[in-house]
C-alpha cells in the first residue's frame, strides 16, 4: 500500500468519527458564536475580539483534530490490528506518515470553518495574513500531532477520552483560548512554555500588534523534539519493532 492510498483510507476513517467532527468542528464554532457577537466591537491584546477569539477557537478545534489519530490507534491496538500491519507490505514509515498527514488534513476544516465564522463578524485580513496565520497554526500543532500518535500507542480505549480531553482542555485553558488567565508574573512565564499559548498568539503576529518571537519558535521546537522521539518509542514498544 502506497502513501496516498493509506492516507485516503485513514482520512475516510477520520471522517466517519462523528465524535471527532462534533468536538473539533461544531463545538468551537458554537462557542465562537455564543461569545463573539456580543463582543464584536471589543478589543483584546490590541486586536479586535472576533479576530482573537476566532484564532483561539481555531487553535482549540485544531488541537482536537490534531489528536485524531489517537482514537484510531487505540482501537486498532485493542483489536490487534496494529501488530497485524507489521506482517503486511505496508512500511512503518508509510503508516506513521499517513497518520501525520491525516491529522493535518483533519485540522484544515476546523481552521477554515472558524475563519468563515470570523469573516462573518467583520474579521478582515489580506491573503498573505491568512496564509501566515494558517502556517503558524500548522507549525504550532506539530507537537500536538506527535502527542496524539504517542498516546494512541500507550493509552487504552477506555482511558482514551478522559486522557485526550484533559490534555487538550488544559493546554487550551492555560494557553488563553478562553481568555488570558495571567497578565504577568511567574505564571505568565510558565504559560509561555506551552505550545498552545503561541497558537493563540498567531493572530497578533499577522496583524502586527505583537509577534511570534524566537521564544515561540524555541518552545514549539522543544516540545516537538521531545514528543516525536516519545511517539517513536511508543510505536516501537507497541508493535514490537525494537
Amino acid at each position: 500500500m502506497n502513501l496516498p492510498t493509506h492516507v485516503r483510507y485513514e482520512l475516510l476513517r477520520a471522517l466517519r468519527n462523528r465524535r471527532l467532527l462534533g468536538i473539533s468542528l461544531a463545538m468551537p464554532f458554537a462557542v465562537f458564536y455564543a461569545v463573539a457577537p456580543e463582543n464584536r466591537h471589543a478589543q483584546i491584546d490590541g486586536i479586535s475580539f472576533p479576530l482573537y477569539f476566532m484564532t483561539a477557537m481555531a487553535a482549540y478545534g485544531g488541537m482536537w483534530a490534531a489528536m485524531s489519530p489517537c482514537s484510531r490507534l487505540a482501537r486498532d491496538r485493542a483489536k490487534g490490528w496494529t501488530r497485524q500491519l507489521r506482517i503486511t507490505p505496508l512500511r512503518a514509515r508509510t503508516e506513521v506518515a499517513g497518520k501525520v498527514l491525516t491529522a493535518y488534513l483533519a485540522v484544515l476544516p476546523a481552521l477554515i470553518l472558524l475563519y468563515l465564522a470570523g469573516v462573518s463578524l467583520g474579521v478582515r485580513l489580506d491573503a498573505t495574513q491568512w496564509l501566515e496565520m494558517t502556517g503558524l497554526l500548522l507549525v504550532g500543532l506539530a507537537p500536538i500531532v506527535a502527542a496524539g500518535i504517542g498516546l494512541g500507542h500507550v493509552v487504552s480505549v477506555d482511558a482514551l477520552t478522559p486522557t485526550v480531553a484533559g490534555f487538550v482542555v488544559i493546554l487550551a485553558l492555560f494557553g488563553g483560548a478562553f481568555g488570558r488567565l495571567f497578565n504577568g508574573g511567574v505564571m505568565l512565564t510558565i504559560v509561555k512554555l506551552l505550545p498552545s499559548y503561541w497558537l493563540v498568539q498567531a493572530s497578533k503576529t499577522v496583524t502586527g500588534s505583537g509577534d511570534w518571537p524566537a521564544e515561540g519558535w524555541i518552545v514549539i521546537a522543544c516540545w516537538t523534539a521531545a514528543l516525536v522521539p516519545l511517539a517513536v518509542l511508543a510505536y516501537r514498544h507497541d508493535t514490537g519493532d525494537d
